[in-house]
This record gives structure tokens, sequence and C-alpha cells, in this order.
């Protein structure tokens, strides 16, 4: 089902355990660190450190170097290849991660993936122009360990409400937009350009977004393995170095954002339409950013005290549990060269 799959018995086999010295006069070129994502921009940098450490290593037109992107089509997906091992490293939900490490999963956040990138869309033709608008009508979310749940309720207090007052669904990002276009649903919140793939088809419009609601928005996390980490730090290192790099080029210049949506439009990446994640990085430019991938404590405690809130979190988990900041602490700069 997924494109993970191929690999599947490399990465049983311990694939990514270091390469061992010393035994014989050759050594085979170790397997590429699998790092599991979704196709949403809110996971942009991941193709982008991708590619930059393909054009780092001189091989920019391979599919992989010590970096390989696994597409996922949901959260489910890749909590269960994280918690199998079936893969060391993912783009994840922050909440998801405290709770996967409340209940002893051996994870740890090593640097964030972007910032803002969250919507909520309605039909253009409906007649919602605020939150109090939808009480009863279907709302789709990712889950609701996402980030985008927690935006959802916290547009909902503002008029009174709680997602008691609407009909919550869980569902696929990528299945939203043609759910909204049969009208199976009223409205969604999700992470782009699953929003923006409904507005530039002319069917919906944003009723609100994360870029003027919550600014210090974030969701997706990169997230690793405690064993790889123990195994293999100098390579959670290079990725950590890479994402951040990612994140800085994008926000650097206009041309990098339009770039990076060719990218990652391609097959082996999120498999998409340049034009819409073009239309995400440009209307506007500040949808989706990448450029403060700073983590702050406070800004966790504030997910997890909304998280527990919301139910999705039954207890405070220590930061210092699902946290590793070290990796952020002692990055090495390195050279986007697309």
């Amino acid at each position: 089902m997924h494109e993970h799959s191929t690999r599947r018995r490399q990465l049983i086999g311990g694939a990514l355990a270091l390469p061992l010295a010393g035994i014989g006069t050759a050594r085979a070129a170790p397997a590429p660190l699998v790092v599991g994502g979704l196709p949403v921009t809110c996971n942009l940098t991941l193709p982008i450190a991708c590619k930059a450490k393909a054009a780092a290593d001189g091989k920019p037109d391979a599919p992989f170097t010590a970096f390989e992107y696994s597409k996922y089509s949901g959260w489910p997906e890749i909590k269960e290849s994280l918690m199998t091992g079936r893969i060391q490293a993912a783009y994840m939900l922050a909440p998801l991660v405290m709770d996967l490490t409340d209940k002893r999963i051996p994870l740890k956040i090593v640097s964030l993936g972007h910032r803002s990138g969250a919507v909520i869309m309605v039909r253009l033709d409906s007649p919602y122009k605020k939150f109090a608008d939808l009480r009863g009508k279907r709302i789709a979310i990712p889950s609701r360990f996402a980030v985008d749940f927690l935006f959802l309720r916290k547009m909902l207090a503002r008029e009174g409400m709680s997602p008691k007052d609407l009909q919550i669904i869980e569902m696929a990002p990528p299945d939203m937009p043609a759910a909204l276009y049969a009208k199976a649903v009223d409205g969604y919140c999700t992470g782009e350009p699953f929003g923006a793939a409904a507005q530039r088809a002319g069917y919906a419009r944003p009723l609100s977004m994360t870029r003027t609601e919550w600014r210090n928005y974030i969701c997706c996390v990169l997230t690793v393995r405690e064993e790889l980490i123990k195994t293999n730090r100098p390579l959670v290192q290079e990725l950590v170095n890479y994402v951040q790099a990612a994140g800085t080029w994008l926000d650097a210049a206009p041309a990098n954002r339009s770039k990076a949506a060719t990218i990652a439009s391609n097959r082996k990446f999120f498999n998409q339409d340049p034009n819409i994640i073009k239309f995400v990085m440009e209307n506007p430019a500040d949808r989706v950013t990448y450029g403060d991938l700073r983590m702050l404590r406070p800004e966790f405690d504030e997910l997890m005290k909304l998280s527990i809130e919301a139910g999705t979190l039954k207890r405070p988990v220590a930061y210092e549990q699902y946290v590793d900041e070290s990796f952020v602490k002692n990055i090495r700069p390195v050279k986007v060269a697309l």
C-alpha cells in the first residue's frame, strides 16, 4: 500500500545499524535512513533535505543517498511503523509523540519541521462566515491527535462552542477536498496543500488559517527512535542539519519556494501537481513558514495543555521524555545547493 514497503525487508534486517568496519577488505555502502512523512507542506523540509543531501553527495538525480523519503497516507500508518521499528525516523504529530512516549515507546523529537500551515476550509458557495454557523455540521479532521484539531478547538472556543457542537469525522487529508466537493462533509481542518487544492479548484475558501490565528503553530516534528540515536548519532545529527538548513533555504527567497514545489511534486516525494504546492507557497507567502525551527519548551507545553484539555493526552509528560534538544543545539551548517 505504501512506498516504504519495498524496503521493509532491509529495515527489519537491521539495515540502519552502523556499518561494521574491519570485516574483509571491502564494505558495502550503508543503506539509507528511511524517513516517513505525509505528502503535506508541513513536511516540505524533508524532501528538500533529501534532495540537498543527494546533491552534496554528488548524486543529485539519485533516488536517495543518506536519506530516503517514504510516503505514507495517514498518521496511523506512520505511528504503527515507528512503534514496530519498521522505520527509524518520521515526521510525526507532536501530541502523538507525547502520548507514545508516555506509553514507553522509545521516541524522541529532534527538530521542528515547519510553522503554521493549517487551514479550516468550507465550500465557496456555503453561507458559513463564522464558526457558530457550523453548529451541527460535519467537519473532517486528520486525527484527534492532530494539532489541526487543537486549532479547530481554539476557534470554536472563541465563539463559546466545543467539538460537541459539530459532527467530527476523522479522515485522511488527501480525501478531504473530494469529500467537500461531494458535500460528504461541510468543512475540514487540515495541513496544506489539501486546503489549497480545493481553493485553487474554485469550490472552497478558507474559513480560518493558522497564519492569522496561531502564528507559532507547530504540528509536524522530526521524530526518531532512541535506538537510532544510540547506534548512529552522527546520522541523526546530519539529518537534523539538513532539515534545519532546508527550512532556512525555503524562507530565504520566493524562487526557492517555487523550486521546492517542483522538487516535492516529484513522484518519489509527494507525487502532486506542482502548481498546487506553488499555490500554497505564494497565496500568501507566509501560509506555511520554515525559517524559524527553534524548539521552544513553552510551545510544547502549550500543545500539551491543549491536548490534555482535548482528552487526547491523559496526563502531562515530562519534556525531556519526548524531546532531545542536543541535535538542534549542535547544528553544523550545511549548504543547500538546489
